[in-house]
């Protein structure tokens, strides 16, 4: 790995489509969800259609993918760098594609409905497309362990400064209130976002290339002892019986589930919970970039306490946290502004009725979902790998 002025090269590379793709999915995530119901006006109907073919299509595209980049013989598919180089400008171009009506929408427009689904599709495929050759690339760019810990330490730099994107776009649209500078700062946003996944395709490197005259002796190795289906059919099973695996897969969905809910919800229920004259635009700017920032400053700053404890008690100790805040702002009521704004950023993740509803769906969800994931996560019994020597 080439070191220049202190710096990592590679790891830098690589860590650049960290950084691109960090700016745009905060974005896209954040305001999808408020610009499609209350800008475009789409109606509950298609938007609910649009999320189920979005979930079966994003069950389908990453075992499509996968298979495409590992068999295929195109040129875009015969690197993993060439793979995130060519998709990174489709990538881009997903991105901005909800935020540009395709004609003036009526309230219940159908074709709302359809620019959603194309929108949700089109920005899911080219993700998946890009990360699934930069996850590979991690296993492929080498087989040290203090290369890939470094790898590791520089995505999560990149990770930070991807997440603070919600919070400029924030402060320079006036959260989306000025839409003519939001359609501006994504565009910015895309091309920063093309700029700095190309790199990663064009400068990044993997052994295979390192290693080029061993290349084809390699691929006569794999192609050798490649599994049969009986062989993969019972390592499924075997998989798929496992109870630290169970556990982990349910423990992990429940979190992408609470992730999600914050990431596309948080500003619609703080626009409804919070009044407008309690915290200034600016003051929500800080608040919503803070839920995306925050999370990722934790996570470069818990390494000691990792080591020390492990990632098992830190993960548990997160979850009684989440039960713990959810229950005392139910109890303490909607009126604590102050509080409820911190509770919300701190989670991201008739009209008195529907307040009433969003202020306990606020607290209730994370609250189940705490349950869940402590019944879930506390009989996984890998605990202390923390602990264990290295080799």
């Amino acid at each position: 790995m080439k070191i220049l002025w202190g710096i990592h090269a590679n790891a830098l590379a690589y860590s650049m489509t960290t950084l691109g793709a960090g700016m745009m999915n905060s974005i896209f995530n954040f305001y999808y969800v408020k610009l499609f119901l209350n800008r475009y006006k789409i109606s509950e109907a298609a938007f609910h259609e649009a999320q189920v073919v979005f979930m079966v299509w994003n069950a389908i595209n990453d075992p499509l993918f996968g298979y495409i980049q590992d068999n295929s013989r195109l040129r875009c598919c015969a690197r993993r760098q060439f793979s995130i180089l060519y998709g990174a400008p489709l990538y881009g171009l997903a991105f901005l594609l909800p935020w540009f009506p395709w004609g003036h929408y009526e309230e219940g427009d159908w074709l709302s409905g359809l620019h959603l689904v194309v929108s949700l599709c089109a920005f899911d495929g080219s993700l998946t497309f890009v990360l699934l050759a930069q996850c590979a690339l991690f296993a492929e760019s080498s087989t040290r362990h203090d290369s890939r810990l470094q790898l590791i330490k520089y995505n999560q730099v990149a990770t930070l400064i991807g997440s603070t994107s919600v919070l400029f776009c924030g402060l320079v649209s006036d959260n989306m209130e000025n839409f003519a500078y939001f359609q501006a700062f994504a565009v910015l946003i895309a091309v920063l976002a093309t700029a700095c996944m190309c790199c990663t395709g064009k400068y990044s490197t993997s052994q295979y290339e390192q290693r080029e005259m061993q290349t084809e002796n390699a691929n006569l190795a794999n192609s050798d002892g490649a599994f049969s289906l009986a062989s993969v059919v019972s390592l499924t099973k075997q998989i798929m019986t496992e109870r630290n695996f169970l556990c982990f897969v349910t423990m992990n969905f429940f979190q992408v589930f609470h992730l999600a809910f914050y990431n596309n919800f948080m500003m619609i229920f703080a626009d409804n919970l919070i009044p407008k004259d309690v915290l200034s635009s600016s003051v929500r700017s800080i608040m919503y970039g803070a839920g995306f920032i925050c999370p990722q400053c934790l996570v470069l700053l818990s390494h000691a306490s990792l080591k020390k404890f492990g990632y098992y008690r830190i993960i548990l100790f997160s979850f009684y946290y989440e039960g713990v805040a959810a229950a005392v702002m139910c109890l303490l009521g909607q009126e604590h502004y102050y509080l409820l704004a911190f509770y919300v950023t701190t989670n991201i993740r008739s009209f008195l009725d529907l307040h009433d509803a969003m202020f306990y769906l606020v607290c209730l969800v994370p609250l189940c979902i705490a349950v869940l994931q402590i019944l879930t996560w506390t009989p996984f019994s890998i605990q202390n790998s923390h602990v264990t020597a290295l080799h």
